[in-house]
Formats: C-alpha cells, structure tokens, sequence
C-alpha cells in the first residue's frame, strides 16, 4: 500500500514501460476502504483533473440518479492540448489504474459499457490501453465491457461534449450546453464522462478510502496533481505534486527557470501568470483570487528574454485553426483576435487600432460560443494584455522587443499544416 503522505500516487511503481495486469496488482493493495464508494469520493473532495475541476462525486451521482438501463462511462485520455502531456505519461506507467477507476465509476452510476478514447494520433497510448484491456478481458471478470476507440486528434475533439458526439454520431463537434451541468447522451443513454487522470485518483480512492486521498494537499483542495511542464525548462516532463506547492518549488523541481517572467497556467486556454507572483501555491483556491487556475494541469515557463505577445499570437493563430468553426465566434472572431496581435507584433503603423480593436473584439466574443473554446482565447489574450503590459507597450511604440533577437519559441504550438507531430519522449 502507498504511504499516506508520499509521492508520487498515480505514478507510483512507474518504471519506465506500462505495468502489467499482474504487476499492477502487486504494487497496489486491495481495497482496504469502507462504505460505499460514492460517501467516499464525496467525503475525498476529488475534482476533475481535465480542466474544469468540478466535483468528481457530484458529477457521478446526477448520472446514477438518471433512469436509464443504458448508461455509459467515457474516460476522456485525447488530451488535446499541445503542451499537455501527462495523460499519455500516465498510460505509459499504469493504464490498469485509470481503467480500476473507470470500472469503480461504472459501478457507482450502473454503466454496463465503457468507453475509452484515446486519440489514433497517439500510437504509444492506444497500444498501451489495447494491450491492458486484452489483459483484463483474459481474466473473464464479469464486469462493464472495455471498448476502445480512437478519434483523430483535434483540439476541441477533447472537449467531453465534443468527444460524446464523435462516440454518438462520429462528428468531432462541440455540443452547444447554454447550462451547467449538463446531460450528455449517447443515443438516449446518459454517460459520464471522466479525464485519464480523474479515474486514476478514483482508482486508488477506491481502494485506500477519502482519508488516505486528503492527507496531501490542503483542506479546500485535497489530494495531488499531475502537472506538464514545458517552455523554459530543461526538457519537457510531467511532475506529481501535491495541491498546493508553491509553484516555484514545481518549477524547480521539473528542472525549469526558477525566475520566470511568466507562465502560462492551464494551457492554450488559460491564463498568463506574472513571474513575480511564482511563490504562490499551486491550487484553484489561492490562484482564483489571484486571477488565474490550475486547468488542465499546464505549466509553460516563458523565460525573461522573451515576448509574450509573440507567444501570445503564435498561441491565438493555433486556436484559431483549431475550432470547429461551427458559430461566429470561433469562425470569425478568433482569425480576427490572432490578425491584430500580429499588426501589434509587427510595430506597423496601426499597432495602436489593431490594440484598441483587440480589446473591443474580446469583449464581443466572450461567451457567445457553442462552446467554451473562443472564451479560452479571450482570456488568455486579456491576460497578456495585463501581465506583458510592458510588451506591448515596446510594440507600440515601434522598438524591437527581446523575441526580434531569438528565433527560439517557448509555446509548443504544432504546424497549422499538421507536416509536424509533436514527440516527447
């Protein structure tokens, strides 16, 4: 059994290649919990660790009390964003942890199926999952049934609305869902969906209990996280931490610049952090305040010596490619918001309109979608606007800025003409 109060968890016995069935039951104990398993991910305060960060007991007690005799369970391991990469560092360590916890929500909502999607531009992680699903079928447990399914990688593919759709309907679109929480179905089955990392922590819930889960982190945001970390660091890697580190010890940790100008926290859509604040802890309770969350457990470390609002277009540019382009604000707005900031990247004559218009156009944008994709860009622009004030005002003024020396990028933002695939090792 894992001590209480050590590091790593999810990653626990990771050894470089994926544990087998065997392997990963000889590591972990048996359930040593009591009660039912929904008491205890409630008492465990576990949120969602893909983003929205909403109580992960909650979530499955709306589908249970749905009356259906076809519900579904979706784990959601697509892990659209670029500079994310701890879904497939998790599935090459343990991918029987992520699926004990699938089997645990299966359980608690009565889904007869589930389904795992992995994207099929991610060889490495649909090999790893197909290889442990044939393991547990050998077993011939009764149980839910595993299916595995690879959508084509997209950025709003990993969106859940998106990916319930593709799974209904084979149509990678974002469903429009004007209030939360909301139902998602599959035919008429109610499904719940859940990220790789989510049903990992819900794996060892069930069988260690609430208790053991809330002995790290703090008392408004129990538990630990999984965090990639990328930009000005080393080399990119995801780090185990328990909520509420304070972000420089992460950064040191993951053999980052310690004395950022700034990171980027939560990924593409998500929000520019000053670099004099690092020393604050690393948990939606303490960041909210100060404008910004932890997300999809993103760090991208932008060193002093360069342009967020280079980075920032660059970023914007991606998104843009990347909507669905199914409503005005993603098919017109976001091409719009990434033109200005590059006129404001490139001292032209109407840097200073294309500033005023940029700052206009976010305020139209912002929550007007079908989904939550352009107000991820909104505000990841008006945090820069505000953290790289200094930036931009360089721009403004027509003077060179530290990124017109470097040719070097620090947001890993693939080819708009996907001849590039993104590897990290």
């Amino acid at each position: 059994m894992i001590a209480p109060n050590t590091l790593p968890r999810v990653l626990h016995e990771a050894s470089g290649r994926p544990l087998t069935l065997a392997q990963h039951e000889e590591a972990f104990a048996t359930s040593t919990r009591s009660g039912s398993l929904l008491d205890e991910l409630e008492a465990s305060g576990l949120t969602g660790r893909g983003g929205a960060a909403f109580p992960t007991a909650r979530k499955a007690k709306l589908i249970r009390d749905q009356r259906s005799h076809n519900k579904f369970m979706v784990v959601n391991a697509m892990e659209g964003e670029p500079s994310s990469h701890k879904d497939r560092t998790l599935l090459g360590a343990n991918p029987h942890l992520v699926l004990d916890g699938a089997e645990y929500l299966a359980s608690v909502i009565g889904a007869k199926n589930i389904a795992v999607c992995v994207s099929r531009d991610n060889p490495a992680a649909v090999n790893h999952l197909k290889r442990a699903i044939h393991e547990r079928e050998r077993r011939s447990l009764r149980g839910p049934k595993f299916e595995l399914h690879t959508p084509p990688w997209r950025y709003v593919a990993g969106e859940e609305s998106a990916l319930v759709h593709w799974l209904d309907d084979n149509e990678s679109l974002p469903q429009y869902r004007p209030l939360r929480p909301h139902i998602l179905r599959i035919g008429h089955g109610p499904v719940l969906v859940d990220n790789a990392e989510t049903c990992a922590h819900v794996g060892l819930i069930g069988r260690y209990g609430a208790e053991w889960f809330r002995s790290v982190g703090t008392d408004a945001n129990p538990g630990s996280t999984l965090v990639s970390v990328s930009g000005a660091v080393e080399r990119p890697t995801v780090v185990e931490v328990a909520l509420g580190t304070p972000l420089r010890s992460i950064l040191e940790a993951a053999g980052a610049d310690a004395n950022p100008q700034a990171v980027l926290l939560g990924g593409y859509g998500g929000t520019w952090f000053d670099g004099a604040r690092v020393d604050a802890p690393y948990a939606n309770a303490t960041l909210q305040p100060l404008g910004a969350t932890i997300g999809a457990g993103i760090i991208v470390v932008l060193p002093q010596n360069a342009c967020g609002v280079v980075e920032t277009q660059r970023i914007a540019k991606w998104m843009a490619n990347e909507s669905a382009r199914q409503c005005g604000p993603c098919a017109f707005g976001l091409p719009a918001i990434a033109e200005d900031l590059w006129h404001l990247t490139q001292n032209a004559r109407d840097n200073q309109a294309a500033c005023q218009r940029l700052i206009e156009r976010c305020g139209v944008i912002e929550g007007r979608g079908a989904c939550r994709h352009p107000d991820g860009v909104v505000r990841l622009v008006r945090t820069a606007l505000e953290v790289f004030a200094s930036d931009i005002e360089n721009h403004l003024r027509g003077a060179h800025c530290a990124a017109s020396r470097s040719a070097q990028h620090y947001a890993a933002v693939p080819s708009l003409e996907r001849e590039e695939e993104l590897v990290w090792e």
